[in-house]
């Protein structure tokens, strides 16, 4: 029997309330499966994944999903205050991110290697810079009589989209960390997938927000 329109909206809603809560897990188990695996502070290096799972896994997964509909841990709260949140958030991962490049690069100039040579490393070096500049971008937000051609709600369909990007290259930063000989020689078999599969899933959840909430909205209006 074909299911009526209302029943198919519940359903996919429902669908994204557990997506969303299962983005939530991810982003909190799969920095501390990394804590477990770098033991933090038994070598210089130890605090690079750490952070770098910190940023992009926990706190910018976070700092996005404020904004789900059906998983906002800040559900009840007002639009203030969810985006207060989102910048708090998006400048502690800036932070981490930060962190974690200068504690690569120190680390590689200390034992003599050469820098940025890989395609994690290049990838991981665009994602700092770009959520540098994306945070940057926000601020237009809070002043947007500095750009007088511009509505706010194009400012806001942009900041989104680019946020989108900046998210996607993070998550594909951490997917090449997992290829490193660090990664692949500590964790084996069925786990190397799982881990793989987290920022995969976070990214989709994330993906089906924004396109909900700005992309499929502004089509609608044409």
């Amino acid at each position: 029997m074909a299911l009526t329109a209302e029943t198919e909206s519940r359903l996919y809603r429902s669908l994204r309330a557990a997506a969303g809560a299962a983005a939530h897990l991810v982003a909190l188990g799969f920095p501390t499966a990394v804590a477990v695996l770098a033991r933090p502070g038994s070598s210089l290096f130890s605090w690079h994944p750490l952070l770098m799972a910190l940023a992009f896994s926990l706190l910018m997964t976070e700092a996005l999903l404020i904004f789900s509909p059906e998983t906002s841990l800040l559900r009840s709260f007002s639009r203030k205050v969810k985006v207060r949140a989102h910048w708090v958030l998006q400048l502690l991962a800036l932070l981490c991110a930060l962190l974690g490049l200068g504690v690569i690069a120190y680390n590689k100039q200390l034992n003599g290697k050469t820098h940025f040579v890989t395609w994690h490393g290049l990838t991981g070096l665009l994602t700092v810079l770009y959520t540098g500049g994306q945070c940057a971008g926000g601020l237009l937000l809070l002043y947007p009589k500095l750009l007088k051609n511009w509505t706010l709600a194009k400012l806001k369909l942009y900041h989104a989209t680019s946020g989108l990007v900046c998210y996607l290259l993070g998550c594909a930063s951490l997917m090449l960390g997992m290829c490193s000989l660090w990664f692949i020689t500590s964790v084996t078999g069925i786990f190397w997938y799982l881990a793989m599969l987290c920022p995969l899933l976070t990214s989709l959840v994330i993906m089906n927000q924004v396109s909900n909430a700005y992309l499929y909205r502004k089509r609608s209006q044409h």
